[in-house]
């Protein structure tokens, strides 16, 4: 009798539960109409509304910025940094101002580079760009044709609805998928294709076609690095790739949080004892500057570039980075032996 009042208990209440779910949607009811609503709106439009005309400047003076005596771009008026939300909510409008100031600044580095510096300005082969390069992007976007855009709807072997159906799915897709690219990334008004710059694919790459195309040309006879981070692994491979031209041409190499790694990139003995008497690395500690950094790879000293933060190595480190150069030029110049300082480092490598 327990067994059969349990059962229609159970009975009893599985209508009304099942009552219940049929009042109220799921989730995939939900998420089906908030597609339905985002595939309504123009997208575009909406991120436009109330937007100003995307019309900059085309001088710092028109900015109303210019570098002070210690070379930081200040506004002329306040004297504050570049603030880039420069207009609330219109955040499409301030990448497009400051996509423009970063064009003006671009030409006046390259300005005093080669006014100040005395420093040639070299395109790369068929017109792809100058020869500095992000080295995690050497690539050039270009526009896609008609033909590329189309390509991915085409296929004639599908029935016509089929066809249409999943067209109209894409379309959808695409509106969503291109409203958040924009949002994010508000500077990619059309479709593009990245192209690889011919033999400039890679940092690596990068780093030899540069080596065997213009440093190794060049008359100098004193050649210096200054490696940062992923750098230092495209200069070690450089090493690996040409190393009797390296050793005769590069009289020192500073690395800055370099992420080289002996090891991994198979670099020879040779190579490794020409690392430790004529290579440093200055890396991110809480440490002062050039204080001695422990490290369990083989290859150069690690001295502490006074900074925790890995993108001010470079710049922290400098003073001493030019004070290395020099001495590695003038123990160079007179057969000198390194510096004490790298010395003893070089001693505790052959401990460990």
């Amino acid at each position: 009798m327990n067994f059969y009042f349990n059962i229609l208990n159970l009975l009893t209440v599985w209508p009304v539960m099942a009552q219940f779910q049929q009042g109220v949607p799921d989730e995939k009811e939900k998420t089906t109409a908030l597609k339905d609503l985002l595939s309504r709106i123009d997208l575009d439009e909406l991120m436009k509304k109330d937007e100003p005309p995307l019309e900059f400047p085309d001088t710092l003076e028109g900015f109303e910025y210019s570098f002070n005596e210690k070379g930081q771009l200040r506004h002329v008026k306040t004297g504050e940094p570049f603030v880039f939300n420069y207009r609330e909510d219109l955040h499409r409008w301030n990448q497009k101002r400051y996509e423009a100031l970063g064009e003006i600044i671009t030409n006046h580095v390259y300005g005093l580079l080669e006014n100040e510096c005395h420093l040639k300005k070299v395109t790369l082969p068929e017109g792809y760009g100058v020869i500095v390069l992000n080295p995690n992007e050497n690539y050039i976007e270009v526009e896609k044709t008609k033909d590329q855009v189309q390509l991915s709807s085409d296929s004639s072997d599908e029935p016509a609805e089929k066809r249409e159906r999943k067209d109209k799915i894409q379309k959808e897709t695409k509106k969503r998928r291109d409203f958040y690219e924009k949002y994010r990334n508000p500077q990619k008004e059309k479709e593009t294709v990245q192209m690889y710059i011919r033999d400039n694919g890679s940092p690596e790459e990068h780093t030899i076609y540069v080596w065997d195309h213009f440093i190794s040309q060049s008359a100098a006879e004193n050649v210096f690095f200054v490696a940062h981070s992923y750098g230092g692994l495209a200069f070690l491979e450089l090493m690996i790739q040409r190393e009797a031209e390296v050793k005769n041409k590069v009289t020192a190499v500073a690395f800055t949080d370099s992420v080289h790694n002996v090891w991994h990139q198979e670099a020879g003995k040779t190579i490794r004892e020409w690392m430790r008497e004529n290579c440093c690395n200055w890396v991110s500690s809480s440490e002062p500057l050039d204080t001695a950094v422990e490290s369990m790879l083989p290859d150069c000293p690690r001295v502490s570039a006074g900074t925790e933060r890995h993108e001010l190595t470079s710049w922290k480190s400098f003073p001493s980075i030019f004070k290395f150069f020099s001495e590695a030029m003038e123990a160079k110049n007179s057969s000198v032996k390194p510096a004490p300082t790298r010395r003893s480092n070089r001693i505790k490598y052959e401990e460990l």
